[in-house]
């Protein structure tokens, strides 16, 4: 997002939290009900330009959104969808994305309202790690001809009961609405918000064996000293990395296995 929806968007997020700090929220419900505007007006075009042309005053667009909103949602969901589109958008479509992002950050909020966000951060990225392993299960996932109804099905039978309630919401929204994503990246960037909630930068670790405690603690407070944040692991084990470990942050590889410091060596020789 650029300029405008940059900063309707950060409005949006300071909005959310404000309400779902009050114990009377369920951030759950919220997370379904943003979800549920997310999906309306992803279909309606026509809705969504309304709502967000620059020309109409800002309260009239928040009533239009009370009235067709109506009694299918609760008061602290119509209070964030009435306060973003108030707000000037740079795209129409950037409404609709930014919705869809406070509907995942309030399942996250519910995560860690109930002390469990550590358990859906690690949830979402063993099941991205599943995914990409398993190509048949990735087919089926992410098949145009599959029904939403059958997908979840899928979902429920891998999830259900194994993963956290907030963790299955997530994958099986993203799942079902994919709105052009591809899996992956809706899993990375589901894990990216997951690591904002505390202010925490994401490091994926692959090593050859696992890692004891006391060297996660010291990679991460290596790693937390270097970017300036506080980093969370996500552990990953290959045994095809003969020795040491590769870290991954965002788009930046630290790469310190003896596997590619070998096939630098042999690049080196050849050349």
């Amino acid at each position: 997002m650029n300029g405008a929806s940059r900063e309707a968007l950060a409005a949006a997020r300071e909005r959310l939290d404000s309400l779902t700090d009050s114990t009377s929220v369920d951030a759950a419900v919220l997370a379904d009900e943003l979800a549920a505007v997310t999906t309306l007006l992803d279909r309606e075009v026509s809705l969504r330009r309304v709502l967000t042309d620059p020309a109409q005053a800002g309260e009239a667009k928040a009533d239009l959104a009370r009235r067709l909103l109506g009694s299918q949602v609760g008061g602290p969901t119509a209070d964030v969808v009435s306060g973003m589109v108030r707000s000037r958008w740079s795209q129409s479509r950037d409404l609709v994305d930014a919705l869809e992002q406070l509907a995942a950050v309030a399942d996250l909020t519910a995560a860690q309202k109930s002390g469990a966000l550590d358990d859906v951060e690690d949830e979402l990225f063993r099941f991205g790690r599943i995914v990409s392993s398993n190509t048949e299960l990735r087919a089926a996932l992410t098949s145009r001809s599959a029904t939403a109804s059958a997908k979840s099905e899928l979902l429920r039978s891998l999830l259900g009961g194994r993963a956290n309630a907030a963790t299955e919401r997530l994958v099986t929204r993203l799942v079902t609405v994919p709105r052009g994503r591809s899996l992956e990246s809706g899993l990375e960037s589901l894990s990216k918000l997951a690591a904002e909630r505390r202010d925490r930068m994401v490091a994926v670790v692959t090593s050859a064996v696992p890692l004891s405690d006391r060297q996660k603690q010291r990679l991460g407070d290596s790693l937390a000293k270097l970017y300036g944040r506080r980093m969370h692991l996500n552990l990953d084990v290959d045994p095809e990395v003969v020795g040491g470990i590769r870290v991954q942050v965002g788009d930046e590889v630290i790469n310190g296995s003896l596997a590619d410091r070998l096939e630098d060596a042999s690049r080196r020789l050849a050349s």
